[in-house]
């Protein structure tokens, strides 16, 4: 997946656009302290929100990309255990409610989407769904992951109130550890479903 796209930290922070509640520019994604990834300096992902049912998104890895193990590219499918190497994650809660969403996105250009009843209850896939537009790049420095999910036929989603969104990272070095990055991270071991990664809050365009 090696590119000539830059992905050099110099054009990634910033800009109007991160005073918008409908759009959370660039943040950091924190290393769980019992796992460790010296081969990664920084990951930051940023996510809007710029039509109600849209959500885009952007991961940047910065390190030694070379040693890291990244799934090779597969055909855009859905596909389960994902998380299980190198894979990027997005978790939504659409309301005051227990009810959430989990989406997988791999480098591969597979993806996943669960429902959840509540905290690791009733999962099952999400339905509605179109196939998100998963786009990476990569250089020796730097990985890039961009994503476009479309949810305007999810059942039973509300489109008009603000969502709760956790933003995350599974890591897989080339020797095989795994590293677990997320926004925010509850204490003890990590937990990406916990109430505590909900860190941001988005509105939906237009909103008062």
């Amino acid at each position: 997946m090696k590119t000539g796209h830059n992905v050099k930290s110099g054009v990634l922070f910033g800009g109007v656009g991160a005073r918008r509640r409908y759009h959370a520019g660039m943040r950091a994604l924190r290393l769980h302290s019992d796992t460790v990834c010296p081969a990664v300096g920084r990951i930051e992902a940023e996510v809007s929100r710029r039509r109600p049912g849209l959500l885009t998104l952007r991961y940047v890895v910065s390190g030694a990309m070379r040693a890291l193990s990244l799934p090779p590219p597969a055909t855009p499918a859905r596909a389960d255990g994902l998380w299980q190497r190198t894979c990027f994650e997005a978790f939504l809660r659409p309301g005051p409610g227990e009810a959430y969403y989990e989406f997988n996105f791999s480098p591969s250009t597979e993806w996943a989407a669960y429902r959840f009843d509540g905290y690791r209850q009733g999962m099952r896939p999400a339905e509605g769904l179109q196939a998100p537009r998963i786009e990476p790049s990569a250089t020796d420095e730097a990985f890039e992951l961009r994503v476009s999910l479309d949810l305007d036929q999810v059942p039973d989603l509300p489109m008009a109130g603000a969502w709760g969104l956790g933003l995350a990272a599974v890591i897989e070095d080339a020797g095989g550890a795994i590293s677990y990055w997320a926004l925010a991270h509850p204490p003890g071991k990590a937990d990406f479903h916990h109430a505590d990664g909900f860190a941001l809050n988005l509105s939906a365009p237009g909103a008062p």
